[in-house]
């Protein structure tokens, strides 16, 4: 199903690669953000409410340009069960405004490629599945994406703000799907790049020991 976005949106003339887009809708006491990342080839939106913190909505895939729009194939679609969209013609409101300029070295997009356990051996993923785990990082925002490209299932996101300088990387959590109340929580790791991998050792968000394998994403 292709849906067209018709909420008077105003193209921007020229689209600046590799930003992030947000602007928010107050209503009463509630503020809904609306949060776009996109590189040169890829988007995502993200949907979510502040004070109290609540995940609304995330969705996101490879996209190109046509007549001053984003036509976008979706990957993911949070309310895929809801609105069956699988595609999308977009572009962005006149009141977006890009939060941020810097760029960091670990930015782009990274698919979750397995894990290294007590003994140091590395378990490797098939990243051609359908089944990903996705990390798009763009100029200190992040949002990871589990999903099914093939079944649209989403499995959960979450998303903020992130810092990367000689191999320590924080994220500052401002959603989560699975469960509001991480919202706030600030995690630190060490990284370590190593060709087109990302190695990330720290503590999860439960306490739990980690070392995950991410690598770069190139498009299929």
């Amino acid at each position: 199903m292709t849906y067209k976005l018709n909420i008077l949106f105003l193209f921007f003339a020229q689209v600046l690669f590799g930003q992030v887009y947000q602007w928010s809708i107050n209503d009463s006491d509630l503020t809904t953000t609306f949060k776009v990342q996109m590189d040169s080839n890829y988007l995502i939106e993200t949907v979510y409410q502040d004070n109290p913190s609540k995940f609304i909505s995330t969705r996101g895939g490879f996209y190109e340009t046509k007549n001053n729009l984003l036509i976008v194939k979706l990957e993911f679609n949070s309310n895929y069960n809801n609105d069956s969209i699988t595609n999308l013609e977009y572009v962005l409101p006149e009141k977006a405004k890009i939060v941020t300029s810097s760029k960091l070295e670990l930015d782009g997009k990274w698919l979750m490629a397995g894990r290294v356990n007590a003994e140091g051996e590395e378990r490797r993923r098939d990243i051609s599945r359908a089944r990903k785990t996705l990390k798009f990082l763009t100029n200190g925002f992040f949002q990871w994406t589990a999903f099914n490209t093939e079944t649209f299932q989403f499995f959960g996101c979450g998303g903020g703000q992130y810092s990367a300088k000689e191999g320590n990387y924080k994220e500052s959590i401002v959603y989560f799907s699975r469960d509001n109340t991480r919202s706030g929580q600030t995690l630190s790791f060490k990284y370590d790049q190593k060709d087109n991998d990302w190695h990330h050792t720290g503590f999860s968000s439960k306490g739990k020991p980690l070392h995950e394998i991410w690598t770069l994403r190139k498009k299929e």
